[in-house]
């Protein structure tokens, strides 16, 4: 049996929250979400990625209930720990980024929440550049394509190292083939979804690259 601090009692337990916030259940998610926030506090440190997840899950519950100063504290603290971590242009930075200026609009906070907009805009915008240069780009099937492959093949579609290969094989294979790219993305994010939980940092990250990709797609068609 697994403990109450081990991984996938936590990933349990993230999942259930999630599933309690979606039913405006909110004294329910937020008790969940503050245990497992404590939790891989204790365990994982304040700046782990894992634990920033939980600070992010427990932000949105607290927007979700207009309490906005507990909500923009933590959300504050994501971004910043974030960006020291993964770099200011990566897309979970990014989203933590967007989440603090909805957290300013929602509360009237205007020039706060465009100085953070402009920013997110700022960052995609050479990146949407080079992906117009490079969007015909092709490239032959990479190494990371045979691993996947072999991977599944051995070990099956769903299992979580398969799915860390097709994660690898999306981003070697962005940059010359960007339509098959996203709808790779959607499908490790799909199956990680399921098998892994929404909480999961690797289903976030995922999640978090998608949406940004589909954003600055949507740009580039308009």
């Amino acid at each position: 049996m697994f403990g109450a601090e081990n991984e996938e009692t936590l990933n349990s337990t993230a999942m259930l929250a999630v599933a309690f916030r979606l039913e405006d259940r909110w004294e329910e998610a937020e008790y969940l979400e503050v245990q497992v926030l404590e939790t891989r506090k204790k365990k994982l440190g304040a700046d782990h990625l894992s634990t920033l997840t939980s600070m992010a899950n427990l932000a949105s519950t607290y927007s979700d209930q207009g309490r906005w100063e507990k909500a923009e504290k933590l959300k504050v603290q994501v971004m910043e720990t974030r960006k020291t971590k993964l770099g200011a242009d990566h897309p979970s930075t990014l989203t933590s980024r967007g989440n603090l200026a909805r957290t300013y609009s929602d509360q009237g906070r205007w020039k706060k929440a465009e100085k953070l907009e402009v920013q997110v805009m700022e960052t995609l915008c050479p990146i949407l550049r080079r992906r117009i240069r490079t969007r015909a780009g092709r490239r032959r099937p990479s190494s990371s394509m045979q691993v996947m492959e072999t991977r599944k093949t051995k070990l099956g579609a769903d299992h979580r190292d398969t799915l860390t290969s097709m994660a690898n094989l999306v981003f070697t294979e962005s940059t010359g083939r960007r339509s098959e790219a996203i709808d790779l993305l959607r499908t490790c994010v799909t199956k990680r979804q399921r098998i892994l939980g929404p909480a999961h940092p690797d289903t976030v990250s995922n999640s978090d690259t998608l949406l940004a990709w589909e954003t600055e797609d949507l740009a580039i068609k308009t």
